[in-house]
């Protein structure tokens, strides 16, 4: 199917960087948003975990003309981190040095750049508050409702593009159609949203360019700067006592028992937030899902991307730079298959399926390792043995952090290749308490002998 005009179901940071792909190639495109537009209104409401933008994001945005602007609102951290109970502190390098680092963006501002440099191509246009209720998938026929004039209004789409989240209204329709696989977990964990103000002078109290991280075993808090000064904290805890017993969100509800609970594990970290119980009891508590489905398209007519077909929970700090790497990949297939749709999005969805389920994977088991490993001896040991084998070994063996967040290696190949590290990385520092024990003749023959060379993107 030729089209000259494309429709896109929200305007969150992909559905609003793929209009300006789109709008490049020179389409028309309209986007609907079932959101008011936030460039007007506030609308985060205490629910946005910062975003990590990191290499394959800032590709997508290079490809767009907007990384320059960007990098301006955002703060580089080059490493965690670690707040112990008692107070002290621990950096952990993210990279090999620093020139590796990812970086703490503002998601409400990232969005609102995006959506006005879309406005600037004549062929883009914004609809807001519209909340999709219906999507006919043989007609391409789409019921809105705007929830600003309280009317329904349905609009005629060619060819249509969900951004619309991992609540999406459009796969809710295609998961009628025979044979679709879909899987949706939730975690026993939410989110809180809290806040470190700057000091007097509008300073930050800790340090700037760093992810700060306080594990505690079953529950964790972290933080990330932003340029105001202050610093965005979030609380992951499990909901109930079943699983979290006293430390769960079920059972801090009072400011006597959630002041107790931060004195109690984050000591540090109460003296700097003055707000505290207003801000947790004000805020909601955000929900963690992974979604992962297939196929993600119907008939070229229709596609799911980012959060649409792979919600992801967000400890690898990927869940946007994935959605924008889907736009790289699909704006890519465009121009090899220019007009035939039906082969833009069967290979689209063959090409990501894998690298999505794989980085959905990879996030939930860096949860464990944010909120428990990085804080014992054994996982320190591990992670001094793993950057040492990256130096002496750079064709070979790179940190699987490294190929996720700092490379474009797909996703698949960071988590089969990070499997055999772990198993290399185990016998390595098995009975040992110091890098200077490692046998590294032993690393070598297991290296040469089980990992093949790459090349890096």
């Amino acid at each position: 199917m030729r089209t000259n005009k494309i429709t896109i179901i929200g305007a969150g940071l992909a559905g609003s960087l793929l209009s300006v792909y789109l709008a490049k190639k020179g389409f028309h495109v309209d986007v609907y948003e079932r959101r008011s537009d936030m460039r007007v209104a506030d609308t985060d409401g205490g629910k946005s975990i910062n975003l990590a933008l990191s290499t394959r994001g800032i590709y997508a945005l290079k490809e767009v003309g907007l990384y320059d602007e960007i990098k301006k609102i955002a703060i580089p951290m080059y490493g965690r981190m670690i707040h112990s109970l008692d107070g002290t502190t621990q950096l952990q390098r993210y990279g090999k040095d620093d020139s590796e680092y990812i970086n703490s963006v503002s998601r409400a501002e990232l969005n609102k750049k995006l959506m006005t440099l879309a406005e600037t191509f004549e062929g883009v246009k914004f609809y807001f508050s519209q909340r999709c209720t219906r999507f006919n998938l043989d007609s391409g026929l789409i019921h809105f409702h705007d929830d600003i004039m309280k009317q329904d209004n349905n609009v005629h789409a060619e060819i249509v593009i969900a951004t619309d989240g991992a609540t999406s209204p459009v796969r809710m329709e295609m998961m009628k159609i025979p044979r679709f696989n879909f899987s949706q977990e939730y975690e026993n964990y939410g989110y809180k949203e809290l806040h470190i103000p700057p000091d007097e002078n509008g300073k930050h109290k800790m340090e700037i360019n760093a992810l700060h991280i306080w594990p505690r075993g079953s529950y964790m808090m972290i933080a990330l700067p932003n340029t105001d000064g202050s610093f965005t904290c979030t609380l992951f805890l499990a909901y109930d006592k079943l699983l979290g017993g006293e430390n769960s969100f079920d059972e801090l509800n009072s400011n006597e028992k959630v002041e107790s609970f931060f004195n109690n594990n984050f000591p540090d970290a109460i003296q700097l937030m003055p707000t505290l119980t207003e801000d947790f009891f004000h805020n909601p508590t955000g929900t963690l899902m992974t979604v992962k489905c297939y196929p993600w398209s119907v008939d070229g007519k229709a596609a799911l991307l980012g959060d649409s077909a792979h919600a992801i929970v967000p400890f690898f700090g990927q869940g946007m730079n994935a959605a924008f790497e889907d736009c790289t990949y699909l704006n890519e297939l465009i121009s090899k298959h220019e007009g035939n749709w039906q082969t833009i999005f069967e290979e689209y969805q063959k090409l990501r399926k894998p690298n999505a389920d794989a980085i959905a994977d990879l996030a939930q088991e860096n949860f464990i390792e944010m909120r428990d490993l990085v804080a014992q001896p054994r996982y320190q040991l591990k992670k001094k043995i793993e950057s040492e084998l990256f130096k002496r070994f750079p064709r070979k063996f790179m940190p699987k952090y490294s190929m996720v967040t700092f490379h474009r290696l797909p996703y698949s190949v960071a988590l089969e290749r990070g499997k055999k590290q772990e198993k290399i990385l185990d016998v390595l520092s098995e009975g040992i308490k110091m890098l200077d024990e490692v046998d590294w003749g032993k690393a070598e023959e297991i290296i040469e002998s089980s990992l093949d060379s790459f090349e890096a993107l």
